[in-house]
């Protein structure tokens, strides 16, 4: 990430929150979007814009690019936009799935993605997308990670089992990663196999020591409860998690477990007053991962890509359209979005 190049936002899903969060943001946080800009449209920006006034306040600017490079010029507490010329304005009603806003959602993500992998921007932070939006516009990817690793792939030449990724969801308090991402629990647990398992803890390996300066110190969670209890409530612990750790470490990888996952978040968890035992903990699905991340605070978490030769991070909820257009939500997840794609490019 070249400390030069602007860091690119997507609106997200237009019907949601994702604009009003990217305008709060740039109203709220100006030093830390200083050098950051939208993609996507601009009447839909100008709609967001309006929705946060307060009563007395001058409206938040929003300016239309016509290059990057006269990014420089826009002042502080001011919304840059990149339109896109196939997106045509707010057409969707607040609140409402649709496949326009399903449509223009994926477009703004491809752009940016494009331009990040050509080296054109720093880093992409997206704002929420809505996946039954997404499969309406008939997109084949049911969210932002499967739809940036296809894209990464491509542009590669490879195929996408080759450009493997994974989901990390982080805050100052907690990171978690995990196994598999968006599929049913049957599925999930099918997933949880050597191979991946070892995948995954290479992926965090190298990622995290990028970010930190230091190899890891990675926590394993076992599948079942207690982590299998010796074998009484499952074998996966036995036979599947504990040979992949094994493997790992004799990679030199410092992975621990599997340990049991109803404590081994608290273990993780660093406070101000007591650091955690681990720098990140793998968890064996979506659920068993995000829940105590987001549970610690949506204003706090990041949703962050790893494997992809692009820095591309995000806030930790959705679109969350019972709020959509009422001016009345939270912006703090994405200006952390923003802080973590920076510091993860150093």
């Amino acid at each position: 990430m070249h400390p030069s190049l602007p860091i690119a936002i997507t609106q997200g899903d237009p019907a949601g929150i994702g604009p009003e969060i990217v305008a709060k943001a740039f109203r709220d946080a100006p030093q830390d979007l200083h050098g950051c800009f939208v993609v996507g449209d601009v009447a839909t920006l100008r709609r967001a814009a309006a929705c946060i006034e307060r009563p007395g306040e001058t409206s938040l600017p929003v300016a239309r690019l016509d290059k990057l490079g006269d990014l420089a010029q826009v002042p502080p507490r001011c919304l840059p936009v990149w339109q896109l010329p196939e997106l045509a304005g707010p057409l969707v009603p607040w609140g409402q799935v649709s496949a326009d806003a399903g449509r223009a959602a994926a477009a703004c993500v491809l752009w940016a993605a494009r331009a990040a992998l050509r080296g054109e921007i720093a880093a992409l932070v997206t704002a929420p997308l809505h996946k039954e939006a997404l499969a309406a516009a008939g997109v084949s990817f049911p969210g932002h990670t499967e739809l940036l690793q296809a894209e990464a792939a491509r542009h590669a030449g490879v195929a996408v089992a080759q450009m493997p990724v994974r989901m990390m969801l982080a805050s100052d308090e907690l990171r978690t990663v995990l196994v598999s991402i968006h599929m049913s629990l049957r599925e999930a647990i099918a997933a949880v196999t050597p191979d991946n398992l070892l995948q995954t803890l290479r992926i965090t390996q190298a990622a995290l020591s990028r970010s930190l300066g230091r190899a890891p110190r990675i926590a394993v969670a076992g599948l079942n409860p207690h982590a299998g209890e010796g074998g009484l409530f499952g074998r996966e612990e036995l036979e599947i998690i504990a040979p992949a750790i094994a493997r790992a470490r004799a990679e030199g990888i410092d992975a621990l477990g599997p340990y049991a996952p109803d404590t081994v978040f608290m273990r993780a968890r660093s406070t101000a007053g007591k650091p955690g035992e681990f720098d990140v903990v793998l968890a064996m699905y979506h659920d068993q991962g995000l829940i105590p991340v987001k549970y610690l605070g949506l204003d706090k978490g990041v949703n962050v890509t790893l494997g992809l030769p692009l820095v591309r991070t995000s806030p930790d909820h959705g679109t969350a359209f019972d709020l959509a257009g009422r001016g009345v939500a939270d912006a703090g997840s994405l200006i952390q979005a923003v802080r973590m794609a920076r510091s993860l490019g150093r």
